[in-house]
C-alpha cells in the first residue's frame, strides 16, 4: 500500500498512468505529504490535540462528502476518542449546505453578490465542548462563508480558548483538508478518464 496519503485515498495503484502522471511534479507530491504529516503528526502537536486535529477533519471532510475521505478522518478520529466520532458525525449532519455564500459588505459592488445560506451552530456543546465547538464553526465559515471571515470570528475562537499560533493551525488544517479532497477527486476523474468507459 502506498505511504503517499493522496495516492491511497485517491486508489491510485502503483505504475498505474495517473501514479506516472504524479510523478512528473514529484516536488508537489513530496510537499503535499509533507503538509499531511505536519498537521497529523507533528513531533509535537502543541496546542492542539491529535483529537482536535482529527475531529476537525472528520468534520470538514464529512462536508465535502467525499466518503472515503471522510471515512479515513473519522477512523482516525476513533483511534483518539470514543466519545467524538459520533458527535462529530451529527455536526457533519446539521452543518451540510452548498456554498460558497455569505454577505460582502453593503455600499461596495460586490454587495450584489451577497449570498445567503446556513449561519452553523453547532448543536451539542455538551459533547464537543466550548473549544471544539467553536473550531468546527469556525471551520465551517472557512469552508462555506470565507467572505465572511473577520476579526470578530477570530475573537470567538480566542474567547473559547484558541491562541493565535493555535487558530493559524486550525486553519491550515481547513485549507489543507480543502485542498485534499479536491486533489483525490480530479485524479479519480483522470483515472477514470483514462480507463476510458466500461464495455
Amino acid at each position: 500500500m502506498s505511504t503517499d496519503i493522496i495516492d491511497r485515498l485517491a486508489g491510485i495503484a502503483p505504475g498505474s498512468p495517473v501514479d506516472h502522471l504524479r510523478g512528473r511534479r514529484p516536488a508537489a507530491r513530496e510537499n503535499a505529504q509533507r503538509s499531511y504529516l505536519a498537521l497529523f503528526s507533528p513531533d509535537s502537536p502543541g496546542e492542539v490535540t491529535q483529537a482536535e486535529r482529527h475531529a476537525v477533519a472528520a468534520f470538514v471532510t464529512g462536508l465535502h462528502r467525499d466518503a472515503v475521505v471522510a471515512r479515513f478522518y473519522a477512523d482516525r478520529l476513533a483511534e483518539h476518542s470514543a466519545e467524538l466520532p459520533a458527535a462529530v458525525a451529527r455536526e457533519v449532519e446539521a452543518a451540510r449546505t452548498t456554498g460558497p455564500y455569505g454577505a460582502y459588505p453593503a455600499g461596495g459592488p460586490p454587495a450584489a453578490e451577497s449570498v445567503e445560506g446556513l449561519d452553523y451552530r453547532v448543536r451539542d456543546h455538551a459533547a464537543l465542548g466550548g473549544r471544539l465547538a467553536a473550531a468546527l464553526e469556525h471551520a465551517h465559515l472557512l469552508v462555506f462563508r470565507p467572505r465572511e471571515s473577520s476579526p470578530q470570528a477570530l475573537r470567538r475562537l480566542v474567547d473559547a480558548g484558541w491562541s493565535t499560533s493555535a487558530i493559524v493551525t486550525l486553519s491550515q488544517l481547513v485549507a489543507f483538508l480543502s485542498f485534499q479532497v479536491r486533489v483525490i477527486a480530479g485524479l479519480r476523474l483522470l483515472d477514470i478518464a483514462r480507463k476510458g468507459p466500461k464495455p
